[in-house]
């Protein structure tokens, strides 16, 4: 019989662009790997370079490349690995059919005000969504549906990432994924 804490799971953070969901990934990543434990993170741009280079910024397509990072990040799980995935994934359709195919799925929304994510942008990518150069832009030219009932709410403006980080760990740690 496994152990209930040495199955794989599923810990999906969803916000917008710039909300902080690589980053709180990456210092989980660093946490979990420290306690031993099997981790790989799934960052939607990554995983949509290697996977999915063809697909475009339509509702249909940001569908398809969500289902594919479900698709990978169930097939860790089910080998005991903790995935955890980074991705905007704006639609509630497309997170819950993520969270039905996976099964063991902790959805942590990474929220955060559109001027702050507009201030932290790192990439450039909102002024260009801004002045009309990119097209179908979460939060601006593209919708974000917020989740309704995700397991935890993280307030990336008013926490450290290390705060948040350990507001994962003791979420995961109450919902029974992780020992104490």
């Amino acid at each position: 019989m496994t152990d209930a804490h040495e199955m794989g799971f599923a810990l999906w953070f969803t916000g917008l662009p710039s909300s902080g969901k690589t980053t709180i990934a990456r210092l989980l990543e660093g946490h979990l790997r420290a306690r031993g434990l099997r981790v790989e993170v799934l960052d939607g741009d990554e995983v949509r370079r290697h996977l999915s280079p063809q697909l475009g910024f339509s509702k249909e397509e940001r569908d398809v490349h969500i289902r594919r990072i479900a698709y990978v990040a169930q097939l860790l799980v089910r080998h005991g690995v903790i995935a955890i995935v980074a991705a905007i994934s704006p639609y509630r359709e497309t997170r819950q059919y993520a969270r039905e195919l996976i099964g063991r799925f902790v959805e942590v929304y990474v929220k955060c005000p559109l001027e702050v994510c507009i201030a932290r942008d790192v990439k450039g990518l909102y002024k260009k969504a801004l002045r009309g150069e990119i097209a179908n832009f979460t939060g601006i030219s593209d919708p974000y549906e917020e989740p309704l009932a995700p397991e935890l709410i993280l307030h990336s403006h008013e926490e450290t990432p290390e705060e948040s980080t350990h507001r994962v760990i003791a979420r995961l740690i109450e919902l029974g994924y992780l020992r104490p």
